[in-house]
């Protein structure tokens, strides 16, 4: 009994210290992710955060292994708010907390004034939603993103309410964001470049509810479309407005509006092809497969349908780490040359970058509202 009593503790040693030795071997790197979950865009960031924490869980689950080590993934999301001062805040945190890399932010307000500080801390950013031309016009070689930007979606747009909309006259508004104000007036540039006439500008802001005003003086202008530049949390209310106005003019926005969520925020004002919009991004019809199954996954998951850009965040993420495998480092500065020259095959599409870090042969899905859903209209580029 004496002889067993001493093999107990022996035991216990050796199993603490295998154990400690296989923690030891894991290495943890830190995947960081930066959107709105509180405010107006909050679920529009949630969204975002669970396509990349999606990413997370399944290559943990299948196992990374980076220059011979196994690695385990860390998450680590934060909330900006859509608040330019809150993402620098939690930029800031992400830096310090050294993560190898982050994606976001969803807003390009957010997105631009944080991204300085991961270029001057050396980190990887790679944006699954933020459009507008700036951010990547900055020159720093650390930012990249996956979908198409507002000069490329105004383009299309414009041209789209004028030849295919049949709009002589529009009117623009736009919520004075980074965002809004950009993809506006790359709208009104692609209508005057297509023949149209811009007869009306306003704006508003992204908390505002009264539209009354705005829609007054543009109604008397008699547009045949009115574009919105904003997101989906104020768009869906105007919408109503315009309805209880009387206002029988085209709805057209960008990829902030177009959103499995307008529906029920625009209520009985979003009227059967009266909204028109575009997501940047888009998978032609035979490569769908990859992404239907993403939003299989997607919804058992979190038991709900993916209303945003949750899979370019998802394709960020295994890209990155795609980069990472290649290069045989998760510190950015050694697999970042990777990242900058990848052509990863996702379920948005390839993703490849250009010398600004701008998605490469960019594709927009064109979709308008019918029967309370969004129907898709055509892939373009």
């Amino acid at each position: 009994m004496q002889f067993k009593t001493k093999m107990i503790p022996l035991t216990g040693a050796v199993l603490l210290a295998l154990a400690g030795s296989a923690l030891a071997q894991e290495q943890i790197v830190k995947i960081g992710h930066v959107g709105p979950v509180t405010g107006t865009d909050a679920h529009m960031g949630k969204d975002n955060e669970n396509g990349a924490r999606l990413a997370v869980e399944e290559l943990n689950a299948k196992g990374v292994v980076i220059d011979g080590k196994k690695v385990k993934l860390q998450y680590m999301p934060e909330d900006d708010a859509a608040d330019p001062k809150q993402a620098t805040a939690a930029a800031t945190k992400l830096v310090d907390a050294n993560v190898a890399v982050v994606i976001g932010h969803l807003n390009s307000g957010a997105t631009i004034p944080a991204s300085r500080i991961y270029a001057n801390a050396g980190i990887v950013q790679i944006s699954p939603s933020s459009t507008s031309p700036k951010y990547t016009q900055q020159g720093f070689k650390t930012a990249f993103r996956v979908v198409a930007n507002d000069a490329q979606l105004g383009r299309v747009l414009g041209q789209y309410a004028v030849k295919s909309l049949s709009a002589k006259n529009v009117a623009v508004i736009d919520d004075r964001t980074a965002y809004g104000q950009g993809v506006a007036e790359e709208f009104a540039k692609g209508v005057k470049a297509a023949g149209g006439t811009v007869v009306a500008s306003q704006y508003t802001n992204n908390k505002a509810t009264d539209f009354n005003a705005i829609l007054t003086a543009i109604k008397a202008k008699k547009p045949d479309v009115i574009f919105f530049g904003g997101m989906d949390a104020v768009g869906g209310p105007m919408l109503q407005q315009m309805k209880q106005l009387g206002i029988n003019a085209k709805f057209m926005g960008g990829d902030g509006i177009c959103t499995g969520s307008l529906p029920g925020l625009a209520g009985a004002g979003l009227g059967e092809n009266n909204v028109y919009c575009a997501e940047a991004g888009g998978v032609e019809d035979a490569k769908k497969a990859g992404l239907d199954k993403f939003r299989a996954a997607y919804k058992k998951r979190y038991g709900i349908d993916v209303i945003y850009t949750a899979a370019y965040a998802y394709d960020a993420t295994y890209a990155v780490v795609d980069a990472m495998q290649k290069a045989k480092s998760w510190e950015s500065a050694k697999y970042l040359p990777e990242l900058a020259k990848i052509n990863y095959q996702g379920v948005t599409g390839n993703i490849a970058f250009d010398t600004k870090g701008d998605i490469k042969d960019g594709t927009l899905t064109l979709y308008t509202y019918r029967g309370g859903k969004r129907t898709e209209l055509a892939v373009v580029k």
